[in-house]
């Protein structure tokens, strides 16, 4: 499968690929030669290296579906929150294991928000000034910037962002160790127009593309998605899982990701173990 279709490689595309990378190259270089901010973002994750191993994790997508998605029966399970999934807490009387971010514009429009969380974070390397450097509940992944995705075990060194924090969130899961990741709310549709990647202005007063209608408000920038690009890097997650003996499941209520097996959510809290690997949906 390529990565990219002909009439999406614009000339604005490669301009903006190119900016990118020449304003990652401060970041690569503190990331690289080990600042001492670096060094010391480097020490905390790997406190984080095969804690969980053996154990099952939920990865939370942002998608409608989370509308039909029980999500009350998460409180006692490993989650990991995304962007704006905080939004959800309150009405949920408990907040996500993990959260994780690698949205630039997101994290700059939002950090005040993020700031005020209280579980482990895991954020973009290029968005730290944005955070004090002492606060040893946010650690930062650096993302690299390859035309090629590749699938990193390990958070220490540069990681593929896949086009979907979800990508990175499965990089983070494994490097802790899980076995078992089951998805929820990766919809994986999007009601949009545009070229992939490209920022955009929120011009409709509900958001339909996200479990919130304030996700992104009337007026904030948000970046089209590449669902084929994420297509790509999910398969690499799912390779990468397997050949370690490890599963990743979607159980998005009408999730439509072609690449994961799909599994039945409500069968996932279901029988005497109270923790089976749940039901597989035909597909």
């Amino acid at each position: 499968m390529e990565r990219f279709r002909g009439k999406d490689i614009t000339a604005g595309r490669l301009v903006d690929a190119f900016k990118r990378r020449i304003v990652d190259i401060p970041h690569l270089l503190a990331w690289r030669l080990r600042s001492s901010r670096a060094v010391r973002n480097q020490d905390l994750l790997r406190q984080y290296m095969g804690i969980h191993a053996g154990e099952r994790c939920f990865i939370i997508g942002n998608g409608p579906s989370l509308k039909k998605t029980d999500l009350s029966l998460l409180e006692n399970e490993y989650s990991f929150g995304m962007n704006r999934i905080y939004l959800l807490f309150e009405k949920l009387g408990f907040h996500t294991t993990y959260f994780v971010s690698s949205n630039e514009r997101v994290i700059e429009q939002f950090n005040q928000d993020i700031r005020l969380l209280p579980m482990p974070k895991f954020l973009n390397w290029q968005t730290r000034a944005l955070f004090e450097p002492d606060n040893e509940s946010t650690h930062f992944f650096k993302l690299r910037l390859g035309f090629k995705d590749r699938f990193s075990p390990d958070l220490v060194h540069p990681i593929s962002g896949g086009a979907t924090v979800t990508y990175v969130a499965l990089q983070i899961a494994y490097f802790m160790g899980f076995s078992q990741v089951f998805l929820i709310g990766v919809d994986h549709t999007f009601q949009y127009k545009g070229t992939p990647n490209r920022f955009v202005r929120q011009d409709q007063d509900v958001d339909a593309n996200h479990f919130s209608p304030n996700y992104f408000p009337k007026g904030i920038p948000w970046q089209i998605p590449d669902l084929l690009h994420s297509e790509i890097a999910y398969q690499l997650a799912k390779e990468s899982y397997e050949a370690d003996g490890r599963q990743i499941l979607d159980a998005t209520v009408g999730g439509k990701c072609p690449v994961f097996k799909k599994v039945d959510y409500a069968s996932l809290f279901s029988g005497e173990t109270g923790n089976p690997t749940g039901e597989v949906i035909d597909q």
